[in-house]
């Protein structure tokens, strides 16, 4: 692994990240396939069309189902999806807090039921660990507590506590994992969690000690999950510049290009959400000058691309009325189309950011951007 800051424009940062799976420039959006695969028809080889860098699975979905042993016997999750590129495996920590409805936190690890049929499984920093070796991916999350919000400063501080010894735990499996013969993928990577909510003392300490522990890159996670954007940016202010400059720096689970802009600004590397491709299987499409909702009357007879110049699947051949139509007859074309479409936006957007950090303008890239990218679409047609 070796990471290498290319360009900075004030805290934003313009790397690239060697892994053994392929080098990964960033600012970077990880493009999200939750069960080896993104939502809306889209497979990997359309992945490589529209410029994805690094895709991110799940590490809790897929045991659950199809089962990560199966994966490792078949050679591993690369080879299962057939994708030559990064992958990124979160913990399954954010699942397992959010979809058990019955579950007992325990210092071993947390107890609770399965989402699909109800048998019961038990998760800890070795589970997890060893789940995601059998996945063989590029990188590996720790499994952490995803405290609920809001919660008290008491509970937090106990979950955040926790979660610092299970990142120690995961370490160590990692290291006998990375060290046995059969393993899938022996340079597996591992990135640590920052915990804390919105209590930024909490936040600063605890990347202040898991830096000390010397992981291979580090992520922010527990934001996004019902505070304020402000809220979010003032958490980014404090703690990223508690975490290794010279290593990633990852904001789960966010987010709109707004979020992504800012916090590209605070020194942020990697990202991940589910909007684009939940956004696109609802007809609801990017374009930089707003968003287009595809199911409006108003598109019915429009013959123009969802955004002129655009380099995407969808925009070089089809017209706004006819994925309209497609949507309308629940064709499953048209939510491929709008979710290629959003990708390649997003995709496409990262790089423009790492251009602009190059040249020392992200601050006039991203207040152009911003402006065009925020509330309902304006055609200037109109």
């Amino acid at each position: 692994m070796k990471y290498q800051i290319l360009a900075k424009d004030g805290r934003a940062k313009r790397a690239e990240f060697c892994t053994v799976h392929g080098t990964v420039q960033t600012p970077v959006f990880m493009n999200v396939g939750t069960v080896a695969a993104i939502k809306g028809a889209v497979s990997t080889d359309d992945l490589r069309e529209i410029g994805t860098q690094i895709e991110l699975s799940n590490t809790y979905h897929l045991h659950v189902r199809t089962g990560d042993r199966l994966i490792k016997e078949v050679g591993g999750l690369h080879r299962f999806m057939n994708w030559d590129r990064p992958i990124l495996t979160d913990s399954g920590g954010f699942q397992v807090f959010s979809l058990a409805g019955l579950r007992k936190i325990k210092e071993e690890g947390v107890y609770f039921n399965s989402h699909i049929d109800g048998h019961k499984i038990f998760m800890g920093p070795e589970e997890s660990m060893q789940i995601q070796s059998n996945l063989g991916s590029t990188i590996a999350m720790a499994f952490d507590e995803c405290a609920p919000h809001p919660c008290t400063r008491d509970y937090m501080e106990h979950s955040v506590a926790r979660t610092t010894r299970w990142l120690a735990r995961c370490k160590t499996e990692m290291e006998r994992l990375n060290s046995l013969p059969d393993t899938v993928n022996r340079e597996q990577l591992l990135f640590g969690i920052n915990q804390g909510g919105t209590f930024e003392d909490i936040r600063t300490a605890h990347a202040r000690e898991i830096s000390r522990m010397d992981c291979d890159g580090y992520a922010i996670g527990g934001l996004a999950v019902g505070e304020s954007h402000e809220e979010m940016y003032r958490i980014l202010d404090v703690t990223v510049p508690e975490l290794p400059e010279d290593k990633p720096t990852y904001l789960m689970g966010v987010g709109t290009p707004a979020n992504i802009l800012e916090s590209v600004e605070r020194g942020v590397d990697f990202f991940d959400c589910v909007y684009p491709t939940r956004n696109g299987r609802h007809g609801h499409v990017y374009t930089n000058h707003g968003k287009l909702n595809l199911f409006n009357e108003r598109f019915a007879r429009d013959m123009r691309p969802i955004e002129e110049g655009c380099g995407c699947p969808a925009c070089r051949s089809y017209s706004r009325a006819y994925i309209r139509h497609l949507l309308k007859a629940k064709e499953m074309l048209g939510m491929r189309l709008c979710v290629l479409h959003n990708l390649y936006f997003y995709n496409t957007m990262m790089t423009e950011i790492r251009e602009a950090i190059e040249n020392h303008r992200y601050a006039e890239y991203k207040e152009k951007k911003l402006a065009g990218v925020s509330g309902n679409y304006k055609d200037k047609q109109d």
